[in-house]
């Protein structure tokens, strides 16, 4: 599986230096510089994970995050030049896993964004959820030992509400999320889906919210 991160910092030379060291890695890293496009690339897309600068030009990483946080729980380590304690309670406050003042060495910047990878699963080959195994590289979903035949789009929507498990997603999140920007707004893609998920699952912990979405829950 290929982990996406978005990086965002207005400074060119750490974006560049940080995007280059991370795709040497093995990282696909969707880099810029403005809080601006950053907002617009969170509606998007999907990542594994976010580094995001504080001052920036356009919508600043503290709004940045608050809008990441209202979406799903995609881990977001903050980087910044800001050292005071405000900042970082303000960051922490509104749910950043963590936190690295500039200047900072590179490879220590790795270890904090293997650990954050590591601790949401992105870095696992199988992703687990009460009884549910999911095997995001050969996309194959299993209950108790018992594969179940999902189709893609299923994998894609169940793999979804587990990463956001206890979230409600939109119906409109799920379908920009599994279709990108080719999806029909008024269609029932995701209500059939859903129905032929919770009819190939053994338990019942899909919830409609009414008039919202859907939500994964019962199973921890």
């Amino acid at each position: 599986m290929s982990i996406k991160i978005l990086l965002v910092e207005d400074d060119l030379n750490i974006l560049n230096s940080v995007k280059v060291f991370l795709e040497n890695e093995g990282y696909m890293v969707d880099a810029c510089e403005d809080g601006d496009l950053a907002m617009e690339k969170i509606y998007d897309n999907s990542y594994h994970l976010a580094i995001l600068d504080i001052m920036l030009p356009g919508a600043d990483g503290h709004t940045i995050l608050k809008e990441l946080r209202n979406l799903n729980n995609t881990p977001v380590l903050m980087l910044s030049a800001l050292t005071d304690e405000g900042n970082q309670i303000r960051s922490f406050d509104n749910e950043a896993d963590d936190y690295v003042t500039k200047p900072f060495k590179i490879q220590l910047l790795l270890k904090r964004v293997e650990a954050l990878l590591r601790r949401s699963g992105a870095l696992s080959k199988d992703i687990r959820f009460g009884g549910i195994t999911l095997y995001p590289e050969d996309f194959k979903v299993f209950y108790d030992g018992k594969e179940l035949p999902l189709t893609l789009k299923e994998f894609e929507i169940l793999h979804l509400l587990i990463q956001n498990k206890n979230r409600t997603m939109t119906q409109e999140t799920i379908m920009s999320r599994v279709y990108g920007y080719d999806f029909d707004r008024t269609g029932n893609s995701v209500q059939a889906h859903i129905k032929n998920i919770r009819a190939k699952l053994p338990v019942d912990i899909i919830k409609t919210v009414r008039g919202v979405g859907y939500r994964l829950e019962g199973e921890s």
